[in-house]
């Protein structure tokens, strides 16, 4: 049995001029003495209990669904250094900057990683070819393409520094990395651990980070694995809770309660922020969702009622609206089944009533945005 107030996270063991970390082994029974603890493992599991009732309650929640995915692929990017932002993630490729490119293919391999792995659910496990799976398609046509995507590492890696002389922190090496990964899984899936799910996913977001399995997308792989965790375990029918918008708004902390649970055994502090980190996504996540069901009643009942004969065509681009927030004159004309000149008239009928900006200030070509509902996933 380990006890979480007394946890011993592992060695630093020598390898020729450099030394790596080579975390303990956490498939087993926990156990914990602190109060705090247990007072933030009741919170948090009733903010969870209380955002998948609200979800439940929102029709179309599929809907909205993807803006969450959106945002998360775009923050857990952000993290790691790209600069595509939500408008810029919904946009075509063509539309893009081409010195921007890069950066809106990694976003958009992430909400295709995402997307596919929560589907994929259905019939496999969370596991090591899961998670080597969402790897593959993360690093697909982008900077770490040529760093064994959907492989396990089979070389030293390091964070920070241009070198193992100069690294921050040395992750195990290479050959240590399947049966760590072995033992996270088994630990994923082991019932009888004595700790509630979201303590064991914040447990097991640590022992990856620590493992860093892959030589590229480590920290997007592990805030994903949170997301999939929740969603097999059923805390979350629907995935619209996503915590890396709080490890970005605290990014210090995050860094720094990762490393001290290496150099300071201090497991404890790292479950804590981690459950703070829960609570406060869950809350905001609930009050999102009020917002746009406000927002979509707002649209539905005062604005775009007062077009007559066009409402049911107008409530057709609505919907697509809260699905799919940039559009242009061809994408209208597509999903509401009308003429493009008549999409047109649409689109200027929708930035009469204060739905739609236009954003390029362009004649032709032009691109629209629904700014009012990126602002909800904003604050």
């Amino acid at each position: 049995m380990i006890k979480i107030d007394d946890f011993f996270a592992g060695n630093f063991i020598k390898q020729l001029d450099y030394k790596a970390f080579v975390p303990e082994k956490i498939n087993m029974v926990w156990s914990w003495d602190d109060r705090e603890l247990t007072k933030l493992m009741e919170k948090s599991a009733l903010a969870m209990g209380q955002l998948d009732a609200y979800s439940h309650q929102v029709p179309n929640i599929d809907h909205f669904i993807r803006m969450y995915v959106v945002k998360e692929a775009t923050v857990s990017s952000r993290i790691e250094g790209t600069q595509t932002n939500m408008e810029e993630a919904l946009l075509k490729e063509t539309d893009i900057h081409p010195e921007r490119r890069n950066d809106w293919v990694e976003v958009n391999n992430y909400i295709e990683a995402l997307s596919n792995s929560i589907k994929r659910l259905d019939k496999l496990p969370l596991s090591s070819r899961l998670l080597k799976e969402a790897h593959k398609t993360l690093l697909k046509g982008v900077r770490g393409e040529h760093k064994l995507p959907g492989e396990f590492r089979r070389s030293q890696n390091w964070i920070g520094g241009s070198s193992l002389l100069s690294a921050v922190f040395i992750p195990p090496p290479h050959d240590e990395v399947n049966p760590l990964m072995g033992d996270l899984e088994n630990f994923l899936h082991n019932d009888d651990t004595g700790v509630t799910n979201l303590v064991k996913i914040a447990i097991a977001h640590y022992q990856f980070e620590t493992i860093h399995p892959f030589l590229d997308g480590n920290g997007r792989i592990g805030r994903l694995m949170i997301t999939l965790y929740l969603v097999e375990k059923g805390i979350i029918q629907k995935p619209v809770l996503y915590l890396s918008d709080f490890f970005e708004k605290n990014r210090a902390n995050y860094y720094e309660y990762l490393t001290r649970v290496r150099t300071h055994n201090d497991l404890l502090r790292w479950i804590k922020f981690f459950l703070i980190g829960i609570i406060e996504t869950c809350e905001s996540s609930s009050q999102t969702l009020k917002a746009i069901l406000k927002l979509k009643k707002d649209c539905e009942e005062k604005r775009i009622y007062s077009l007559g004969k066009k409402v049911n065509t107008a409530k057709l681009l609505l919907d697509y609206l809260f699905l799919q927030p940039i559009v242009d004159a061809e994408m209208v004309s597509a999903q509401t089944k009308v003429s493009l000149v008549s999409s047109y008239k649409l689109l200027d009928d929708f930035m009469r009533l204060n739905i739609l900006k236009e954003t390029t200030g362009a004649k032709r070509n032009r691109i629209f945005v629904f700014e009012e509902y990126f602002t909800l996933f904003k604050k």
